[in-house]
């Protein structure tokens, strides 16, 4: 794997079996140029990692008669006209809100162009109803990108200052911080990179969104909030983390459910709590117990994956449970490497050929307007000038990168066309006469 060669950047890896003492590993640079090794203070930004904080932060709200986990979470946030949708939906993603972060490329915007989290709020507030049924799961940042901006609401203060009142010092999880300004200095921060056939390549983009992510942090602090997490578990004596003030709900990957901000894996023999993150090159990985088994990887580089490690150690630990840790771990992490991508982007040239235009197209849930165009059999949606190769997947569906399209009926004379991106499905776009 990567973090195997000299002058790469690597992963930190810490087990904590029930009742013992953590062990730690780590490998690679947390600053490639600078050549500063991952140590156990290194920061990283944990991704999505992050939401069972902010969820936690929801619930002690709940709890403290703040707010109802079963009211319209409109009557904290008027800008939002999807007016069934509830508190409890935006935890447990079933409130069928799309995804903001992934409409951005169909309003314009490329990677390194700076947008703040009221710009996706903007973007989620244009939606008028829910793009998914009633109680059915669709994992979407959006929603607790919303629940930030409910407990900000509520408290009236900064999710960054709350979550530090409320579980980072108490927890004395000094290193810890939700990340609210893409300029702030995170002390001992690593770098998050990727390999370029010139070598590595930073991946830190110009945007700060906590709430989803953005939540910087060690794996010595993640390993004091997964304790306090057990211990709050074993207290209340519930089947899964606060269960009995919020029901866990179906997710995407069957057996698993999904509740305060962490996947569950309900089986007996099994039962956990878990989640993954993903952002701006790095990834996070948690996983916890019924008996109070703890796990966390953080990596820094797109070529590893941290829930790739996390599965290894599980794997590892059941077909040999008596192994030294210090042994198991450092054989446990060579599976982090992520899979050589071999799907293409979608992007390859037309030898030339012209494109036929079909027109320009909008949608009321999205700013700006995508072209669409035709060069044989072939048809290309344009969107931030570049045009994406789109392959048949049906006899009226066509596949892009990270999204379908369906035409209704006539491919010649095309009236409009229903865009389904991963996370932000449903989208009606119609022709726009030239102006």
């Amino acid at each position: 794997m990567s973090a195997d060669r000299p002058g790469s950047p690597g992963l930190t890896l810490l087990v904590r079996r029930p009742g013992e003492v953590p062990v730690r590993w780590h490998t690679g640079l947390a600053s490639v140029e600078h050549h500063v090794p991952i140590g156990p203070n290194t920061a990283f930004n944990t991704g999505s990692v992050a939401k069972q904080i902010t969820a936690h932060l929801v619930l002690l709200a709940a709890r403290d008669s703040l707010i109802h986990l079963h009211q319209p979470a409109a009557d904290l946030l008027p800008r939002l006209k999807v007016s069934d949708v509830t508190i409890a939906d935006l935890i447990t993603h079933t409130s069928g809100l799309r995804d903001a972060e992934s409409l951005l490329s169909l309003a314009g915007l490329r990677d390194l162009d700076h947008y703040t989290a009221d710009d996706l709020r903007t973007l989620a507030y244009r939606q008028r109803e829910r793009a998914m049924p009633e109680g059915q799961f669709l994992y979407s940042n959006t929603n607790y990108l919303l629940l930030g901006e409910l407990l900000e609401t509520v408290h009236r203060t900064t999710l960054a200052d709350l979550a530090h009142h409320r579980i980072f010092d108490p927890l004395s999880m000094h290193a810890t911080r939700f990340r609210a300004d893409p300029r702030q200095v995170v002390p001992g921060a690593a770098s998050a990179y990727r390999r370029t056939k010139d070598g590595w390549q930073h991946t830190l983009t110009p945007v700060a969104l906590p709430g989803p992510g953005t939540l910087f942090t060690t794996a010595s602090d993640l390993d004091r909030w997964l304790g306090h997490l057990h211990q709050m578990w074993q207290h209340d004596n519930n089947p899964l983390p606060w269960e009995e003030a919020l029901g866990y709900r179906t997710a995407d990957h069957q057996p698993y459910l999904y509740g305060p901000g962490l996947y569950a894996d309900p089986r007996p023999g099994h039962t956990a709590v878990f989640h993954y993150g993903h952002e701006h090159g790095f990834s996070a990985a948690t996983h916890l117990t019924c008996d109070g088994l703890r796990i966390v990887c953080l990596a820094n580089t797109t070529d590893l994956a941290a829930d790739h490690a996390v599965t290894a150690v599980l794997r590892a630990l059941e077909q040999h449970s008596g192994q030294d840790l210090e042994e198991l771990l450092p054989l446990a992490a060579g599976h982090a490497r992520r899979p050589t991508a071999t799907a293409t982007d979608g992007r390859e040239d037309d030898n030339g050929r012209l494109h036929h235009e079909l027109g320009r197209f909008t949608c009321d849930q999205v700013p700006g307007a995508l072209r669409l165009t035709r060069t044989g059999d072939t048809l290309h949606l344009w969107r931030r000038g570049t045009p994406d190769r789109l392959v048949p997947a049906g006899p009226a569906t066509w596949a892009g990168s990270g999204y379908t399209l369906t035409l209704p009926g006539d491919q010649d004379d095309i009236e409009g066309f229903t865009l389904d991106l991963d996370r932000a499905p449903g989208l009606a776009y119609v022709w726009l006469p030239p102006s």
